[in-house]
């Protein structure tokens, strides 16, 4: 590959399209009015469809028991259901898909811990500080667990069982793994590097896609933050159509930190931004790891500054952006071209 080239400061990659706007019934017909075609030759007035009983109009209003039966019907239709639809689309996750891997209780949460099993995130109530408090906070620094110190009523809010004595954790969907793990892997398969770097995704939906991609573009591992940004919850499992279950995941403190790292071992690095190089123009058929940044503000100054190389999609349409994982995935799939015919 060519020597390693140095940018200047850039915004990074800048992702949009990336919100789901409402939806409504499937027939697409907001105000649910539907008129006849053929005029009444005695009154040039319309013929109302069956939604109005197929009524005759006496004028420009309708009758009182018709405007009631309308209105019942348009709650019915638009009220308990669009608002369930709102929250599928906006919500990220529902309620009950949030709290799948979710437990709560001091002993319960400190076994886990100690199980070494996997923890997104863990709540702590903010004016409790006792012994066994205390225990469950260090067992969580230890396994580099993210703390959230929280009121009561916010851990209130939270909680199913109604019993969360302070504790609740999040516990990760899969296990994680070591960023040497998922190298073991690529020397095991005899195969040059291909990583996921995402620096900052916090839509679950846009990891689970991610992993997707990774896991049908022959990537060997998915590279993550620990802080802001979205954990392996079950959401993203869920997103990843199963790919979770195939694809290594590692989670770092300091993604900047660990592109230097990477570095040493001989690998390079593509970070996606508009006003890259055009993609087809960027060798990617070595060891290489692809940077994908935050869904609104891109790959950051700092960790663009550790890349390679910069990587632009070219587009010709009238909206200037895509959504982060369409990005992955079309800058992904470049690399297998450039790896599978050079």
């Amino acid at each position: 590959m060519n020597d390693r080239r140095n940018h200047k400061e850039g915004s990074g990659w800048k992702s949009g399209g990336n919100r789901s706007g409402r939806r409504y019934g499937s027939d697409g017909n907001r105000s649910g009015k539907r008129y006849d075609s053929d005029r009444n030759q005695s009154g040039g007035r319309y013929e109302s469809s069956s939604r109005y009983g197929g009524r005759k109009t006496s004028g420009s209003r309708y009758d009182a028991e018709s405007r009631r039966q309308n209105s019942d019907d348009g709650r019915k239709r638009y009220g308990k259901d669009r608002s369930s639809d709102r929250d599928r689309v906006f919500g990220g996750q529902t309620e009950k898909e949030d709290n799948l891997n979710r437990i709560e209780g001091r002993n319960a949460v400190l076994e886990m811990f100690r199980s070494g099993r996997s923890v997104d995130k863990l709540y702590l109530q903010a004016d409790l500080h006792d012994g066994v408090i205390s225990s469950i906070a260090r067992a969580a620094r230890e396994a580099g667990t993210v703390i959230s110190y929280v009121p009561k009523n916010r851990l209130d809010a939270m909680s199913e069982t109604g019993s969360h004595q302070g504790v609740i954790a999040d516990a990760a969907a899969v296990d994680y793994v070591t960023v040497d793990e998922i190298l073991r892997r690529a020397e095991e398969k005899g195969e040059k590097p291909f990583l996921f770097l995402l620096d900052g995704i916090e839509d679950p939906h846009n990891l689970g896609a991610i992993i997707r991609t990774a896991n049908l573009a022959g990537a060997h591992g998915v590279i993550i933050t620990r802080h802001r940004a979205a954990g392996l919850t079950a959401v993203v499992a869920k997103a990843s159509a199963g790919a979770i279950s195939y694809t290594p995941v590692a989670r770092v403190t300091n993604l900047a930190a660990e592109i230097e790292e990477l570095k040493k071992k001989g690998i390079w690095f593509v970070c996606a931004a508009m006003d890259g190089t055009p993609m087809y123009d960027v060798d990617m058929t070595g060891p290489i790891g692809l940077v994908i940044g935050n869904e609104g503000e891109g790959v950051s100054r700092l960790v663009r500054e550790k890349c390679d190389f910069t990587a632009s999609i070219p587009m010709s349409g009238d909206i200037d952006s895509l959504n982060a994982s369409v990005a992955a995935g079309v800058l992904a799939f470049e690399a297998v071209r450039q790896r599978r015919f050079q």
